[in-house]
């Protein structure tokens, strides 16, 4: 078990591949412009590395602390017990691939932005009550520029965006600036 910060970039091994155990990792890669894109956002039991993506440059850095169980890929494809478990969590990456995809399609900024939101409710939120209310806290805390990075927009728009939905009571922000959503 290999332990990161919050913000460290986690190292990837040609021949190895890292499991999450505890926390969130972004994977990443940039654009010849220097913009960087997100590829997805790796939460516990989810597998990552250089030999599951065709991306290069490929970065991992870690959105909370985390904790990684580093695996060897050629151990993994011998062990029928490894490669079944590991097929529940690349359906998941999976379907976070394409729920990201299908946010980068919708036009209006605002609609990304609720989107991506929704997207980071299923994969990293918490239920929690609050003033009697059920509501999700988003686990992991995430920069204006995260936000902007993942939705392909910049940042100035991200802050004026989150602004309009609080005040319009469809997020709010906890003491410690996390996001809760109803």
């Amino acid at each position: 078990m290999k332990s990161f910060r919050r913000g460290q970039v986690i190292p990837l091994y040609e021949q190895d591949i890292w499991l999450v155990y505890r926390g969130v990792v972004q994977l990443s890669t940039l654009y010849p412009s220097g913009d960087e894109a997100i590829l997805g956002l790796i939460s516990p039991l989810m597998p990552f590395g250089e030999q599951l993506s065709l991306m290069q440059p490929y970065s991992a850095v870690a959105l909370s602390n985390v904790d990684l169980m580093r695996l060897n890929w050629q151990e993994v494809l011998q062990s029928p017990e490894m490669m079944q478990c590991m097929f529940g969590q690349m359906k998941r990456r999976l379907q976070q691939s394409e729920s990201l995809l299908a946010i980068a399609s919708y036009r209006r900024v605002e609609d990304r932005l609720v989107e991506f939101l929704a997207l980071l409710k299923r994969e990293t939120s918490l239920p929690i009550t609050l003033n009697g209310k059920s509501l999700n806290r988003i686990t992991i805390r995430l920069t204006h520029q995260h936000f902007a990075n993942a939705i392909g927009t910049t940042r100035v728009t991200i802050t004026r965006l989150l602004g309009q939905l609080r005040d319009r009571g469809i997020l709010d922000f906890d003491d410690t600036r996390h996001i809760i959503l109803p």
